[in-house]
């Protein structure tokens, strides 16, 4: 069984930050102490770089199926772990859309195959699927997802009596995107009619407007208080919804949890006037005052988690006009970086960006054996040089859209390499082949 050491390291885990070596045997994390020898592993030593656990997306569109010109797994997941992130947990509006238990299940064949990271897949919700809903195996899917507000195809739930029968009868988390349908297509009937053809992407967050998001995440947390519901609110955008939620003393306890978005902490309304269509997307960036209200509630731990919506698009796509530009942006390659950025600017280390990315995600989703470099856990690390910077440009990027609305932007911290269930999997220059990802198993209390 192949073994690695991993010495001189600065381990980030757990709120601390400790000088010592790490050993993986096979595929996880066998002893941690401040001096390891073993003559049978492969020595690496990283002269006093960070050794952190990946990071874990709760929240990406990787396209597939269906959606191949835009992204597939494989590509997608390229990126992810040249960005850090060793797990992710993807959206069911790919074409067809994850509302049975069959399209659940050849998705996960598709990502055995291809994912260079590890994955699980949430089951999709519409007005009429309540009885697949209801198959749906806790221990090997990572949760339910509902579209409470505009999507693809059949898969707004917007019939209160289906949310109510969700809400009270489905055994495990529920995953929500909050946006009031009604109020959307009132701005927006107003919008087009006052600007017709002059429409652009700074009426975005005007027409999906904080309203909009307020009355729809309000709604969710009302349902799930009144049936017990474990609800995780997605991708925050304002700051009356971070006032919705509350801190607690054993996150793993914790009923209603939230999620912030690296876009929605990076950029903010100012942003539309030079990067347009580049950055529409759905709930909109906001305010500065909406941006340092979504730091200050992942501070007070009103908001639990830090994950990207990465949702790419062609060039070609999202440079037409505002009205056929798709929403979504590609973030998950600068995802690390983005939050370690964040977190500089707002005096805050590593291990603020570790409890947010790796240790809270898997918490709240009960995730066996991973975000934590524990021993006996699985070997999902990142070798990280906090002291690096990293230009990003459209060249380096991995997706197969091949673009970021990044290109040329400065990020603190450089991804040396990552390592999944043992293997390193990017050595900071390239894609390492070997697969060895694994689909994500949920039940556990961390």
């Amino acid at each position: 069984m192949q073994k690695t050491l991993f010495k001189n390291a600065k381990i980030v885990n757990r709120s601390q930050i400790r000088e010592a070596d790490l050993l993986v045997k096979g595929e996880k994390i066998e002893k941690i102490a401040s001096d390891i020898s073993d003559p049978q592993a492969k020595v690496i030593d990283l002269q006093g770089l960070a050794l952190i656990p990946g990071c874990i997306d709760d929240q990406v569109h990787f396209r597939e199926p269906g959606l191949t010109h835009k992204a597939t797994i494989k590509t997608e997941s390229a990126a992810a772990v040249a960005g850090g992130v060793t797990s992710f947990m993807e959206m069911p509006n790919t074409q067809p859309q994850a509302t049975s238990q069959v399209l659940l299940e050849q998705k996960y064949q598709i990502a055995a195959a291809e994912s260079h990271a590890n994955f699980s897949f949430y089951m999709g919700t519409t007005n009429e699927n309540y009885d697949e809903v209801m198959k749906t195996n806790l221990e090997n899917v990572c949760g339910l997802k509902i579209f409470m507000g505009s999507s693809t195809g059949n898969m707004l739930v917007d019939k209160l009596e289906v949310l109510e029968k969700i809400f009270s009868s489905f055994p495990g988390l529920i995953a929500t995107h909050c946006e009031d349908e009604n109020t959307i297509k009132r701005n927006s009937e107003l919008f087009l009619e006052q600007y017709g053809s002059q429409l652009s992407a700074q009426h975005h967050p005007l027409i999906r407007s904080r309203e909009a998001c307020l009355i729809s995440s309000k709604s969710a947390v009302e349902l799930a208080k009144e049936h017990g519901t474990r609800l995780h609110v997605l991708h925050i955008s304002t700051a009356e919804e971070c006032k919705l939620f509350e801190p607690a003393l054993d996150l793993s306890q914790k009923k209603i949890t939230a999620e912030a978005c690296v876009h929605h902490m990076y950029f903010c309304d100012d942003d539309y006037e030079r990067l347009g269509n580049l950055i529409k997307c759905n709930p909109a960036i906001k305010s500065r005052h909406d941006r340092i209200a979504i730091f200050n509630a992942l501070e007070s731990g009103n908001i639990d988690v830090i994950a990207t919506d990465h949702a790419p698009h062609t060039l070609q796509e999202k440079t037409q006009n505002y009205l056929q530009s798709p929403s979504g942006l590609p973030l998950v390659q600068h995802s690390l970086l983005l939050a370690y950025t964040t977190a500089k600017k707002n005096q805050r280390d590593l291990t603020w960006v570790v409890q947010k990315m790796a240790h809270n995600p898997a918490i709240c989703f009960k995730l066996r054996g991973r975000g934590f470099l524990d021993e006996g856990y699985y070997a999902d690390l990142v070798v990280f040089d906090p002291d690096g910077t990293t230009q990003i440009r459209n060249s380096d990027v991995l997706y197969k859209c091949g673009w970021t609305p990044l290109d040329n932007d400065y990020l603190k911290g450089k991804i040396m390499s990552t390592w999944v269930n043992g293997q390193c999997v990017w050595d900071g220059r390239n894609i390492i082949s070997a697969q060895t990802s694994k689909r994500l198993v949920f039940g556990f209390n961390v």
